[in-house]
């Protein structure tokens, strides 16, 4: 069914726990239940779905739910990511191997090259490409049509597409952080993929601190399971579960070390705020777009940090979690 051009994106643990379909994915009810209708009619009129662009952070399901797009269109899923096509050459090779209702899945599509990027805009519109062939004055453009496709674009910095592109989209959704009910029964699932028992105090304790990320929820079950079978346990319970994730250094909202790196260095060296990322990128040896990308946004959810035309604050909630006195 999957046609996987770059297969690194999909490893083989992770294929286990991904849903099927709708009905299986839970959570991101009101994107759900609007894909099922645009799917449904697209079907009802024998078309293609219209390009669809998800976005948000990562790990909340957008190479899932391209998936299942081509699991309920009934078509193949082509992917790749935006790096890994360096050259025109490389778009208009995928694009010509596509079969008619084909989904093209490009993950971080916010770094296409620009000039790559042009390629896929009458792709996307007219369903053909351009190609010029020929050496110096015997060049000449040549227009290859291509079979109707679905592209499905993800990127965690939807700000960073350019407007030409985003305006090619017919669809455009953002990915929300998962509620903590929804994390629950993810792991439930997870859990029984695994055929392991597992306390429901232990899975609430875990969703609890997976930062609203489905993707994390799954990577630390699995490091719990390491414990709980280390120590011979019958079934994971809260108390294991509690003391696992203490050790991994992941606090009861969630929090790694980054995290407390990210939050400290604002507090202790730039008194709280406000302050530039790359200074604080620099002051704890990490990367900015990493912080951008993978931290900030879940410190913003939950209220711990605030994003100013100056910089960046640390509020009264980060001070009160990490029990230091703003007094200080």
């Amino acid at each position: 069914m999957n046609d996987v051009l770059n297969p690194e994106i999909v490893e083989d643990e992770e294929s286990s726990l991904r849903p099927g379909d709708f009905d299986e994915y839970i959570g991101q009810t009101n994107l759900k239940e609007n894909l099922k209708v645009f799917v449904g009619a697209a079907k009802l009129r024998d078309e293609s779905l219209d390009h669809v662009l998800l976005y948000g952070p990562p790990g909340l399901g957008k190479t899932t739910m391209s998936m299942i797009i081509a699991h309920e269109m009934g078509t193949n899923i082509k992917i790749t990511t935006g790096p890994s096509i360096e050259k025109t050459g490389d778009l208009v090779a995928i694009l010509t191997a596509l079969e008619p209702g084909d989904v093209l899945f490009i993950d971080e599509i916010h770094r296409l090259n620009k000039v790559v990027e042009e390629i896929l805009y009458p792709a996307m519109e007219d369903f053909c490409v351009d190609v010029v062939i020929g050496k110096e004055a015997s060049t000449r453009s040549v227009r290859i049509d291509l079979p109707p496709f679905t592209l499905v674009g993800a990127t965690t910095r939807a700000g960073d597409l350019s407007a030409p592109l985003r305006d090619r989209f017919g669809i455009v959704s953002q990915l929300e952080y998962y509620s903590e009910d929804e994390l629950t029964q993810i792991i439930d699932r997870t859990s029984r993929v695994y055929n392991i028992k597992m306390d429901e105090d232990a899975k609430r304790e875990l969703a609890r601190r997976s930062r609203g990320t489905p993707r994390i929820a799954n990577r630390l079950f699995r490091r719990v399971r390491d414990f709980s079978q280390f120590y011979g346990d019958a079934t994971i319970t809260k108390e294991r579960t509690t003391e696992a994730l203490e050790r991994l250094k992941v606090d009861n909202l969630g929090l790694d070390d980054v995290d407390h790196k990210y939050l400290l260095g604002i507090i202790h060296r730039f008194k709280g705020g406000p302050v530039g990322l790359e200074a604080i990128a620099a002051s704890i040896g990490e990367e900015p777009q990493t912080l951008e990308d993978v931290n900030e946004p879940y410190l913003l959810q939950i209220g711990l940090i605030k994003r100013t035309p100056r910089g960046r604050i640390a509020t009264a909630e980060a001070y009160r979690h990490l029990h230091i006195s703003q007094d200080e």
